[in-house]
């Protein structure tokens, strides 16, 4: 079949997929599969199906992903997060302004370490949404605040999204880690003035007896099996991740171990904070583990799914294709970035990042190259786009999973 009729059908198919709500993952390999088939009927569908399936996700690289997932498991299974919470309320002298900034920071971190921005999302509005609104914050703005810590999962190194781009792109990850060093400051200062800004203005007045009510709320909840919050808990629950942070990121930027050994330690001595606070046990170790095999296993198979996708749309000349229709633009180099980023801005508003990257690098990190733009510099963009499409209406998917 001819390839543009081909491409056609495809992209029918895998809008009618996404529209039934059917997983990306699915989508993408259903659609390859079927793509491959229009094209080549079965001739090449074996080899090229064996080949994509183990070399897609058999890379040292992809390591990494399910490293951070455990140590980010580890850390929510140790039921530090109310304990930080706690200790940021009393240490702020109740400015909640500083509880939101705190939430930016959790859920960046917690989110670059999960995968996934929409999940690392809705967990955070259920974790923090309560607490933000005991703090004077009217439930849109503290909405908003939980959405913005999710989607900044997406720059906040070590992002699931950048070690997919590296590993897609052949791209050191490490220096596509150390590159969001400015735009993730940037970026933070920016949310943590326009927080200060706008809850001075939005919030609501909290009665006198709410403080009294959220202690008594934490009380409970400590009672039923939460880490009281004694002096030597809040020690241990910030001295090891300021530790753990600081390991991972001066440890990548100074070269003394790789990203994938950066995981392994700050698993390890995530449990050992874990052991710490007593939090260790068979159920710890069993949850920890299935969440970590859970999202490793979804994030593989969206890999899997765009591997196949992403021969059908070679096999297809779709680059080529794509390439020559722009040419003219090449000339413009800013022009030619200006209109791949609106691209990627629309379809990270209604498709996980990691889909759209796996989707679609093999054609825009080309022209990107042409046009003179290097592989790092084209991946810092393409993951500050993500995040402004995660929170941008009429989709926005961080937005839809804070209000779910």
């Amino acid at each position: 079949m001819d390839g543009t009729l081909a491409l056609i059908i495809i992209t029918l198919l895998f809008i009618f997929l996404l529209a039934v709500g059917m997983h990306i993952g699915t989508v993408l390999m259903v659609a390859g599969v079927v793509g491959l088939i229009l094209l080549d009927g079965f001739r090449s569908f074996p080899a090229v199906i064996q080949d994509s399936g183990f070399y897609s996700i058999a890379t040292y690289s992809l390591t990494t992903i399910p490293l951070f997932i455990l140590m980010a498991q580890f850390i929510v299974r140790s039921n530090i997060i109310g304990l930080l919470y706690r200790l940021i309320f009393n240490l702020s002298k109740e400015r909640g302004g500083v509880l939101g900034a705190f939430t930016l920071m959790l859920g960046g971190f917690l989110g670059a370490l999960s995968g996934s921005p929409t999940a690392i999302s809705a967990a955070l509005a259920e974790i923090s949404l309560p607490e933000l609104r005991k703090h004077g914050f009217n439930k849109y703005f503290a909405a908003a605040t939980v959405a913005a810590a999710g989607s900044l999962s997406t720059i906040i190194p070590p992002s699931i999204i950048l070690i997919v781009y590296g590993a897609a792109t052949q791209t050191s990850i490490g220096q596509l880690f150390i590159a969001m060093t400015v735009p993730v400051v940037l970026t933070m200062v920016i949310l943590f003035i326009s927080i200060f800004i706008l809850h001075r203005y939005t919030k609501e007045d909290v009665k006198d007896s709410s403080s009294n009510e959220v202690a008594a709320t934490l009380d409970r909840s400590f009672q039923e099996g939460e880490m009281p919050p004694t002096v030597k808990n809040y020690t241990i629950a910030v001295g090891i991740m300021l530790v753990i942070i600081s390991s991972i990121f001066l440890g990548i930027f100074f070269g003394i171990f790789t990203p994938t050994e950066a995981g392994a330690i700050g698993a390890m001595l995530s449990l050992i904070m874990a052991a710490l606070l007593k939090k260790v046990n068979l159920e710890f170790f069993k949850a920890s583990l299935e969440g970590t095999v859970k999202i490793t296993t979804m994030v593989m198979f969206i890999i899997l799914g765009a591997s196949i996708f992403g021969k059908f749309m070679t096999l297809s000349l779709v680059p080529t294709k794509i390439i020559s229709w722009i040419e003219p633009l090449l000339s413009y180099p800013i022009l030619l970035m200006f209109l791949l980023l609106a691209i990627y801005f629309v379809l990270f508003m209604v498709i996980e990042g990691t889909a759209v990257i796996l989707i679609t690098v093999s054609v825009a990190v080309p022209i990107a190259a042409q046009a003179g733009y290097d592989p790092i510099v084209f991946g810092v963009l393409l993951t500050v786009v993500c995040a402004a499409g995660l929170l941008t209406p009429p989709v926005g998917l961080s937005v839809y999973s804070v209000a779910g």
